[in-house]
């Protein structure tokens, strides 16, 4: 289903404006992002030909936009900050998909690694450190146990905002590129598979991890993994160059 708008199909599809992702050739298809000046308002425009996911219920295909809007309306009913969907639709032309999606600017965030790279964590306290992870382990719990997973978690997914507060400063999280999301059976299943895939795919150290896993745990009110599972888990993360454990 499409969130209500205005325009139409064929009036965001001709729409134009900078690239923030070139079109690029993936899934047989073409998928691309502009920015868009909208009402006065800044928007982003995924385009997307022949672009397809497929499922059982989908086993033609189908463009992998309509997912992302779903997945985006679903983490937004849920309270998970995620870019609101003005729009998302797809159309056949000539046997070939096309597939769009218009998102708002979420304004003022950043990718949780450029943030680093930049030295944000050099400019706040550990306590303010560690207050970003309990926030994340407060969006992603909240993600989980409605048994849905974001379904490509990295920390370059994970989006930052700094302002300044009454007491100091204060973060806003929130969750983007949401094309693989999709639902699970169980609230394991998909803290299981997104935990797993951020650990492999992060860079923080052993011991902000287990800051991070400690707090997530506790918010989700299980266990993911048992000791040895835990140990293997450990040595699994990722070390970018320019960031030491």
């Amino acid at each position: 289903m499409q969130p209500h708008c205005e325009k139409n199909f064929d009036y965001w599809w001709n729409t134009s404006g900078p690239w923030v992702e070139e079109p690029n050739v993936r899934r047989s298809g073409t998928s691309g992002v502009q920015r868009v000046m909208h009402d006065g308002k800044l928007v982003y425009v995924k385009r997307q030909t022949g672009h397809l996911s497929r499922s059982i219920r989908y086993p033609l295909g189908r463009p992998t936009v309509m997912r992302e809007g779903k997945a985006l309306s679903k983490l937004l009913q849920l309270g998970v900050t995620a870019p609101a969907p003005i729009f998302y639709g797809a159309e056949k032309v000539d046997g070939v998909w096309r597939g769009i999606l218009v998102t708002r600017d979420l304004g003022g965030f950043q990718d949780l690694d450029t943030w680093y790279s930049e030295g944000g964590r050099a400019r706040i306290s550990e306590d303010e450190h560690l207050r970003i992870l309990d926030q994340l382990a407060q969006l992603l719990s909240r993600m989980h146990r409605a048994r849905w997973q974001h379904g490509c978690m990295r920390s370059k997914h994970i989006f930052i905002r700094e302002r300044s507060g009454d007491v100091g400063q204060e973060f806003d999280l929130a969750l983007l590129d949401l094309e693989k999301s999709h639902g699970r059976l169980t609230t394991l299943g998909a803290a299981r598979h997104d935990i797993f895939q951020l650990r492999r795919h992060s860079f923080w150290s052993e011991s902000e991890w287990q800051a991070l896993l400690s707090r997530y745990e506790s918010r989700l009110g299980k266990k993911l993994t048992r000791p040895a599972q835990r140990d293997r888990l450990s040595s699994q993360r990722q070390q970018p160059a320019g960031r030491k454990a």
